[in-house]
């Protein structure tokens, strides 16, 4: 395997990314990178899905020397092999701090450098276009200076006002955004400050390479409509059933995130935190974030394929067995 090779799985939400990651992370020796906007954030577990008892596998004892022989960190525990599969860019922060698409791109670029200096396999997985766009496009928007008296001016609007303005330079990028870009005033403010400098946010045609030296395999996983519903539905009655996104988002409150920046988190945490305010009931609550969750996942594929139309190329996949066959394709195309 080439040093220069980085996987990418991508998809809408409750498809299966993380399980699809973990799966080729212990297959190729990888670790995994997350592009996801609110994984970033610590103690948002359950909302955000971060699913970190996953990346700790416990598997016949049969398969350990299988796996050391290829490279991969096992351990031997109670008759069983033990691996737990490495990850990036999950708990970075407090919920209280933001965290631009800035601080992501330099912070993905360093891990994943790393993770090639390991002699291992680097596997970007999320569900925020934007970031994933970037990363894979090689464009940096952090390059743009800073406006002061521009930020002085916006700062004083609310964030609703402030998502107008940026309607008003593209009404389609904004459009685009999902619920907590939309809810982020500090990144709408950033998102102006690009346009306003560079004219639009940079598109892939427009924009000087800077990830020459890499190459990425795009891998999107695909649901009927139908069945992805179901997935998002089962999941929603998972978490609030049986692993307590309702007391987590209690957690948060209690520990001083307001109830203003929770809703700004969108889905989860802004329903939860409207129910637990007395704004809506629980029946209510769970059909308005099941119709915000669909709402999202529709918008999360329109970003993917706006970005194919760019010339991106996402091999859409349902399984991990069609996922295993453009890997090792992959690799044997690109270093013959």
């Amino acid at each position: 395997m080439k040093n220069d090779k980085t996987i990418v799985i991508l998809g809408p939400t409750a498809s299966g990314k993380t399980g699809l990651a973990i799966d080729l992370a212990v297959e190729y020796n990888g670790e995994i990178v997350s592009a996801d906007s609110r994984q970033v954030y610590k103690g948002m577990d359950i909302g955000s899905g971060k699913d970190l008892p996953d990346y700790h596998l416990e598997l016949p004892l049969s398969n350990f020397d299988n796996l050391k022989k290829r490279g991969v960190d096992v351990k031997k525990k109670k008759g069983k092999t033990i691996v737990d599969v490495p990850y990036h860019l999950i708990d970075v922060v407090k919920p209280d701090t933001e965290f631009s698409l800035g601080k992501f791109y330099k912070k993905a670029k360093v891990a994943i450098q790393n993770i090639k200096n390991r002699n291992r396999l680097p596997i970007v997985a999320g569900g925020t276009g934007l970031w994933i766009q970037a990363l894979v496009d090689g464009y940096d928007l952090s390059s743009v200076k800073a406006d002061k008296e521009l930020r002085a001016r916006l700062e004083k609007l609310n964030t609703e006002k402030v998502f107008v303005e940026l309607g008003k330079l593209n009404k389609k990028f904004a459009e685009k955004l999902n619920n907590s870009e939309k809810n982020n005033k500090r990144r709408l403010i950033r998102y102006i400050e690009i346009i306003k400098t560079e004219g639009k946010i940079p598109e892939k045609n427009e924009i000087k390479k800077k990830n020459k030296s890499d190459d990425f395999l795009l891998i999107g996983l695909s649901w009927p409509k139908e069945i992805l519903h179901k997935r998002i539905k089962m999941r929603l009655i998972q978490r609030l059933e049986n692993e307590d996104m309702m007391g987590e988002v209690e957690r948060l409150h209690k520990e001083g995130v307001s109830w203003k920046r929770l809703e700004s988190f969108g889905l989860e945490y802004k329903y939860l935190a409207m129910h637990l305010q007395g704004k809506i009931d629980y029946d209510d609550m769970i059909e308005q974030l099941f119709i915000a969750t669909r709402q999202f996942a529709k918008r999360q594929m329109s970003w993917f394929k706006r970005w194919e139309k760019q010339g991106a190329k996402i091999h859409w996949v349902e399984n991990k067995k069609e996922a295993d066959n453009l890997v090792k394709d992959f690799f044997r195309t690109r270093s013959s």
